[in-house]
């Protein structure tokens, strides 16, 4: 059987699963649970895999959850939804908007809400589990359906891996993901090479030495210091990367002294950096480190800076002909709607899966905005102000045609090798 009658025969099964898909999605929205707490979302879809007749491993580096549907002879296709939300208050008005809180890692009580779709990406996942699942007899191999915790984190995918992924599955031939973004719904697009950039966050303690703020004289001031290197380091990426490469440097946070009259004897600085190159990631790190320890040397410091690097995600870097193969499959279902997309400056560390396993992968992208909406918004010069974003408080995917088209998409990638 052709790519085209697998796709038209798995695919006709979409409305039987599409009632219990938007369920599905509203349930988890309601439900979302932090970074490496994933417990009931975990417990929902290894159910769902369990009832379609995978094999389900539970726990998998923590809260991961895989399914596994060997059908006969035929290569091994690897499929990856994040579970995680993230800590911040809903305020989209949706009657199933989150209302709950927990307990993050540093023992804080914080709002939860699913700001980044990863709700949308668990319900695609499971519907397109089940559609394969029900209409096994047009594809040949193993299907594997991976559910991953801690993407936001960017530790989930390699917990799953040091969890012992690789002694649990079939060695996959390709391994594939996808995410929603706010373009219009019902759109897909790919990319091939580097598509989300890698990102590395930096955490400066500076050591000054306090007084009291009237004998400045006797003080190394940490916060004149942290403002002198928050200027030098606005010049990283305009002089010292190519102008053909793409990186971005972002001081977040600076936190130092308590009172106006007294001068503190440190100060932290947080940064963020986007690179989709290992040679200009380098460059970028490298030049921080000089400029803070130039400027400490300059200020007279009593102490070296101390440099952490925490919250480090890889670069998304698709494989070429992966993303060819995946992108003609999508011509024919989706036409139009289907196309090539820019590069995108966010992160993700489900490459660390593909990596670490050692197989070719892709990862795209689908909209999740009311077509009108967005329309309206794009002719008002006004995409900005008025298209939520993801980790925002007012972002939500529209369900419907964004469920559809997610389902849609793994089933269709999926089959480009299961029914090739």
């Amino acid at each position: 059987m052709g790519l085209n009658s697998a796709v038209g025969s798995v695919l006709a099964g979409l409305e039987s699963t599409r009632e219990w898909q938007e369920e599905l999605y509203r349930d988890v929205h309601q439900h979302p649970e932090l970074s490496h707490q994933e417990h009931r979302t975990a417990g929902l879809v290894a159910d769902r895999l369990r009832g379609a007749g995978y094999e389900v491993h539970e726990g998998v580096g923590g809260t991961g959850v895989v399914g596994l549907l060997r059908n006969g002879e035929g290569p091994a296709v690897l499929l990856r939804a994040d579970m995680d939300a993230l800590p911040v208050r809903e305020a989209t008005e949706l009657p199933y908007a989150s209302e709950v809180t927990s307990t993050d890692a540093d023992g804080n009580e914080v709002p939860v809400m699913h700001a980044c779709g990863h709700d949308m990406h668990v319900a695609c996942l499971a519907g397109a589990a089940q559609l394969l699942a029900d209409g096994t007899e047009h594809w040949g191999g193993t299907l594997i359906a991976l559910f991953q915790p801690a993407e936001e984190t960017g530790d989930g995918a390699r917990g799953m891996v040091e969890g012992g992924l690789a002694d649990l599955i079939p060695a996959p031939e390709v391994a594939l993901a996808q995410h929603v973004m706010p373009l219009p719904a019902g759109q897909v697009g790919t990319r091939p090479g580097p598509a989300l950039s890698a990102a590395d966050s930096m955490r400066i303690t500076l050591h000054g030495r306090g007084a009291h703020g009237s004998m400045p004289q006797a003080a190394v001031d940490p916060v004149v210091l942290a403002a002198m290197i928050v200027v030098r380091l606005q010049a990283v990426v305009s002089r010292e990367v190519p102008p053909g490469e793409t990186a971005v440097l972002t001081v977040g946070s600076i936190q130092a002294g308590t009172k106006s009259n007294v001068i503190p004897d440190q100060a932290v600085l947080q940064l963020n950096v986007r690179t989709y190159t290992d040679a200009t990631r380098t460059t970028v790190l490298d030049a921080i480190e000089r400029i803070v320890r130039a400027e400490c040397a300059a200020s007279n410091c009593p102490k070296e800076p101390e440099f952490e690097l925490f919250d480090r995600f890889p670069l998304t870097d698709n494989d070429d002909a992966t993303t060819d193969r995946v992108a003609s499959a999508f011509a024919g279902p989706f036409g139009d709607h289907a196309g090539p997309v820019g590069q995108q400056s966010a992160s993700e560390d489900f490459s660390d899966i593909p990596t670490a396993l050692g197989v070719p992968y892709t990862y795209w992208f689908i909209g999740g905005i009311d077509p009108d909406t967005y329309e309206h918004a794009a002719q008002a010069g006004r995409l900005t102000e008025d298209i939520p974003v993801n980790h925002s408080a007012t972002f939500a995917p529209v369900i419907q045609p964004t469920l559809n088209t997610g389902t849609q998409a793994l089933v269709v990638a999926a089959l480009a090798w299961l029914a090739a």
